[in-house]
């Protein structure tokens, strides 16, 4: 399998905690590759690196507009990950309530 036809996993893609920069970034709006590096202090090459991950992920998309690449976030791409933590929220709900009770036990217990 060439490096061109890898599709990266996207837990492997947000693992990264400048990519998961880089998607905070995108979601305000579309930029190219020169405009995002400004903003983190690694080289222009390794800022496309992460994007390049980010796209085989599916999380973000490339356009080229004249000379420039402009990449776009793909909250789409975010879906696999959504389904997945949506899966343990019903043990955080399960804990929030008990802990919910248990203080309103308390309150009124010292009432």
């Amino acid at each position: 399998m060439t490096v061109s036809s890898t599709k990266h996993d996207v837990f492997q893609a947000i693992a990264d905690p400048t990519r998961r920069e880089l998607l905070s970034l995108l979601a305000e709006k579309e930029m190219s590759v020169t405009i995002i590096s400004d903003h983190f202090p690694i080289t222009r090459t390794a800022v496309s690196k992460h994007l390049r991950v980010l796209s085989e992920a599916g999380l973000v998309t490339e356009q080229k507009v004249g000379r420039e690449t402009r990449y776009k976030l793909q909250p789409e791409g975010l879906r696999e990950l959504k389904q997945w933590l949506a899966y343990y929220e019903r043990f955080w709900d399960k804990k929030l309530t008990a802990l919910k009770n248990f203080v309103e036990i308390k309150d009124i217990e010292h009432n």
